[in-house]
Formats: structure tokens, C-alpha cells, sequence
């Protein structure tokens, strides 16, 4: 095995120098105001570009606008906003007054926003001047059950090329607030889950794990000042925060936001905005090959993916793209991505290897580390706070459930090989139980995507009164106008699989339920299974 220390021991002390995010971001602009720092093309508009120091200018004065709302150390600042320069001020704006940024999906509705706004209790919300009126509802919802409640609200024009609306007179007039000293512990987001299995939990990041988070993921992909990270992914997830933002502010790079993500056009977006870097999940690039693979060919340098593409897949993305994409498996806990594969030889199939500075295992039920090759549950070490969450928003009870003997249960069943590689075998609630035999829903959906008229499936279990459980297919046609039939999938998969994995009912769907950032809400296929629909 590698170098993995005993349970509950921290990550090695060359990475165990916490500082806060706010003085990442300072260090970059310091290091060099002129750098380029946010290039963003409004939808329909011309592009606009900022410099570090221009930026800075203009978070101070939008910190100005937020103290002046309300906004003190330890208040949450909620956001409703979908990408663009507007988000980006605010995220910095707060970190800077030591506040707690909350952002939420900003074209979620009023009773999932106000579950947000009642449970963080903010000084000021901050929402689309378009959507201000769904925003005004969740407001009235958060006060119908938190009366104490006193939130301002902030509309404001999301996509503006510049940050006069956002600053108002108030922040273009007033001197910028004192920096806070924030501690490195301090919270500065809450991020609340996407949801792909029940409601949503608050994951407390603090200043530092902005920090490590930007260092592990700029080194282990090997950015530098001089790299541009295509940012199309929505802000308000820990993806696009955690491995492109805070790992170009880490080292100094610049980021080529997008207002959303457009298959056809992504290849363009990147090739105008020079992009060298991108980070993106399955469902989005096989969308790429579907749609935008017409688009000029890049010459990226680098690529994160999350979540399996087949190897027709991944040949055709490396062509498309200039370098070969290495896959990473992260959660929002956990701050980087504990897993990631190198940059010399990266296994498609893999999750990756145990990223430098983060600690990860696979443990039985009983917390013993498996042998190479078994199957067991994936879990991640480290201090809480610094290079873990802090904890579940009011939720101690839960907090201390997660962890076992100092690791992180991740609830991800995996496999590793000799080489250190890791694989993924689905969720524990992805292994179901046919007749006594274990079958992995991750391996029937590989059977059924092999499929050359399948462009995705996804697989649930099914309560079945003889077998306890089966497994139920949903499956995605590669061309609608020519889908494949239940009975030639069927038969596909009978030629693949053991009898008790052999799904007992396929569905053609247009489409798989999906979160903003293409999570699968398999809650809602088992919904569909158990109904028999």
C-alpha cells in the first residue's frame, strides 16, 4: 500500500500551513496587479476582461455595499446568481469581510431557496434582477417560518459586463472596509449538497479550506500564472469553485467564465478565450460529442472529468481536446479531490490515485483497510476544518455520524489495484441485494452504456417480493429517431451478465433526471421503478 498513515492521522505538515482564502487572493494581486485575472463574455455581448488589481478595486467596493447592508463577520451573504462577474465579487467581497457566502442553484425555486435563506439566517440575499419576483416569494417563505428573519434584498443584473449595478453609489462612494481578520477556521461558505439522494445537508467551509483546496488542486494539475482555466460549469457548486476558481487564485491564473454551459458552443468558447484548462463532468462531454464536436480543435493541456466515459468516448474527447482528460473523484466535503490521475499515463477507467496531500483508504465495515482488489467502502482523512469540511450546518449529530475512527465515511464503494489505481463500484445504496447476491448497479450501467445505441443508462433497484430487490434500467438512446429496444438491450445484457444482474425492466427515457450540474437523481428513477412506471 502507499503512504498512508494511521487513522486520524492529519495530512503530511508540508501541507498543514493554514491560511485564509482572503489572503490567497490578496498574495495574487500583490504578486501582480496587472495580471489577467476574469475574462467573461456576456450572453450576446462582447467580452469584458479584468486585471487582479482592477478586480480588487472593485471587490473592495462591493464589500463597501455589503457592510453597508448589514453585512458583518460571521453573517451569511446569500446568492442567488448564475455565472458571471457579479457572483465572483461577492464570493471574494465576503471572504474579505470574514462573511459567510451561501450560494444557491440561482434558478431554483422559491420553497428550495428559502430552505437555504431560513436555515443561514443572512444579512443581505442577492438574486437576478429577472427572477426578483421568485426571489421576493422565497423571502416571504423564509419568514413564514424564521419570523426573526431580516434579509435585504440585493436585484441585481447578473451578466452586466461591469460591477457599477452591483456597487450601487453607496459602494463606488464609500471608503472599503477594513479587511477582517479572519481566522483561518472561520466559515466562509456554507454549500448545500445537490440533493441526488434526499434533501439537502450544509457543508461549513472555512477560509482555510479554500486555501488547500486551491494549493492541492493548482499543483496536482500543474497550473501556473501563466494558465487559463475555461470555467462553464455554475458557480454556485463546489466544482467550479474548488477546482478551477480557487485553484487559479491559488496560483496567480486567470479564468474565461462562461454565463452557462452550451455543448455547441464550448469548443468556440475555449479557442476564443484561449483557454489551456477545463474541468467538467461525463453527462457534459458526452453533450460535447454529441453536439459541439464540429468546433475547432483545442489544444488544451489539461482536462478534469468526474464520473465514467467509455473509451470510444475518451479517444474521441483526447483528439477533440489536445491532451488526454484525467479523471478525479471528490465531494463537497472533502474539499480537493482526494483522487486524481496523474499527468503521465492517466487510466480512463480509474478515479485516479491518492492525490498528493490528501489521505484516502478503503476500509470494511468495521474500519480494517481491504486488500488490493476487494471491494469496500471509500473513505478520506485529514483535519476537520482544514483540509475536510468543518461540519454539517446545525447538525452536530450528523457531523459525528459521518466520521469513523478520524476518517470520512464517504459512503463510495471502490476497489484499488496494485498500481494504486482506485475504481469506482457505485454507492452503497447502488449494491443491491438480488437473492442473497450481491450485484453492483455502476457494472450493469457499463454493460448497458456499451451498448452502441445506448448514449448513457442508469440502474436502480426495484423491492421485488421473491428476490428482495432487482435491477431496473433507464436507459438514454444514442439517435431518438432509432432507439435500440427493451428486448435488444435485454438480450445485450443477458449476454453480459450474470443472471441476478440481468435488469428486469428497461425504460427508453428522452433524457435522466439530472441536478444543475449533471449529478443523476437516482432517488427519482427508484421513485419511477417502485411505482412500476
Amino acid at each position: 500500500m502507499s503512504d498512508r498513515p494511521p487513522p486520524g492521522i492529519a495530512a503530511p505538515a508540508r501541507w498543514l500551513e493554514p491560511v485564509t482564502f482572503a489572503a490567497v487572493w490578496d498574495r495574487s494581486v500583490e504578486r501582480d496587479p496587472g495580471a489577467l485575472f476574469l475574462r467573461y463574455a456576456p450572453p450576446g455581448g462582447t467580452f469584458a476582461e479584468w486585471s487582479y488589481g482592477d478586480f480588487d478595486r472593485g471587490v473592495d467596493a462591493v464589500a463597501a455595499r455589503l457592510r453597508a447592508a448589514g453585512v458583518r463577520p460571521g453573517r451569511a451573504v446569500h446568492m442567488a446568481l448564475a455565472n458571471g462577474p457579479a457572483f465572483v465579487a461577492v464570493w471574494l467581497a465576503a471572504a474579505r469581510l470574514g462573511a459567510v457566502m451561501v450560494p444557491s442553484d440561482p434558478f431554483g425555486r422559491a420553497p428550495e431557496l428559502a430552505g437555504h435563506i431560513s436555515r443561514t439566517n443572512p444579512a443581505v440575499g442577492l438574486c437576478a434582477a429577472d427572477r426578483a419576483e421568485e426571489y421576493r416569494l422565497a423571502l416571504a417563505k423564509a419568514t413564514e417560518s424564521e419570523p426573526a428573519l431580516a434579509t435585504d434584498a440585493i436585484a441585481v443584473d447578473e451578466h452586466a459586463p461591469d460591477l457599477d449595478g452591483l456597487t450601487g453609489e453607496v459602494g463606488r462612494s464609500a471608503a472599503a472596509p477594513r479587511r477582517a481578520d479572519s481566522g483561518v477556521r472561520d466559515t466562509a461558505a456554507v454549500m448545500f449538497t445537490s440533493g441526488t439522494t434526499g434533501r439537502p445537508k450544509g457543508v461549513a467551509v472555512t477560509q482555510a479550506n479554500y486555501a488547500f483546496c486551491g494549493k492541492v488542486m493548482a499543483e496536482r494539475a500543474g497550473f501556473d500564472a501563466d494558465s487559463r482555466l475555461l470555467v462553464v460549469l455554475p458557480l454556485f457548486h463546489g466544482n467550479a469553485q474548488y477546482y478551477s476558481f480557487a485553484a487559479a487564485v491559488w496560483c496567480g491564473a486567470a479564468v474565461v467564465l462562461a454565463p452557462r454551459f452550451s455543448a455547441s458552443g464550448f469548443c468556440a468558447e475555449a479557442a476564443a478565450g484561449e483557454a489551456t484548462a477545463a474541468s467538467l463532468f461525463a453527462a457534459p462531454l458526452r453533450m460535447i460529442l454529441a453536439r459541439g464536436a464540429a468546433g475547432p480543435k483545442l489544444r488544451l493541456s489539461h482536462c478534469w472529468y468526474a464520473q465514467n466515459v467509455s473509451d470510444e468516448q475518451y479517444g474521441q474527447l483526447a483528439e477533440l481536446f489536445g491532451c488526454r482528460p484525467r479523471q478525479l473523484w471528490g465531494m463537497t466535503e472533502t474539499l480537493p479531490a482526494p483522487l486524481t490521475n496523474p499527468a503521465a499515463d492517466p487510466v480512463p477507467s480509474s478515479m485516479g490515485q491518492q492525490t498528493p496531500g490528501c489521505l484516502v483508504d478503503i476500509q470494511d465495515a468495521a474500519g480494517r483497510s481491504v486488500p488490493d482488489g476487494e471491494v469496500g467502502e471509500l473513505v478520506v482523512g485529514g483535519e476537520r476544518g482544514v483540509t475536510l469540511f468543518a461540519g454539517y450546518l446545525d447538525d452536530p449529530a450528523t457531523t459525528e455520524a459521518s466520521f469513523r475512527g478520524g476518517w470520512l465515511l464517504t459512503g463510495d464503494r471502490a476497489r484499488r489495484d496494485a498500481a494504486d489505481h482506485y475504481y469506482f463500484d457505485g454507492r452503497r445504496g447502488e449494491v443491491l441485494k438480488v437473492a442473497g447476491e450481491n450485484v453492483s448497479a455502476v457494472a450493469v450501467e457499463a454493460v448497458l452504456a456499451a451498448h452502441p445505441g445506448v448514449l448513457e443508462a442508469a440502474v436502480v433497484g426495484r423491492p421485488d417480493p421473491i428476490r428482495d430487490e432487482v435491477p431496473v434500467g433507464f436507459v438514454v438512446a444514442r439517435d431518438p429517431a432509432r432507439p435500440p429496444s427493451p428486448a435488444e438491450l435485454l438480450a445485450w445484457c443477458e449476454a453480459r451478465l450474470g443472471k441476478a444482474a440481468v435488469p428486469r425492466r428497461l425504460t427508453l427515457l428522452d433524457e435522466l433526471p439530472r441536478t444543475s450540474v449533471g449529478k443523476i437523481r437516482k432517488f427519482l428513477l427508484s421513485a419511477r421503478a417502485s411505482a412500476g412506471s
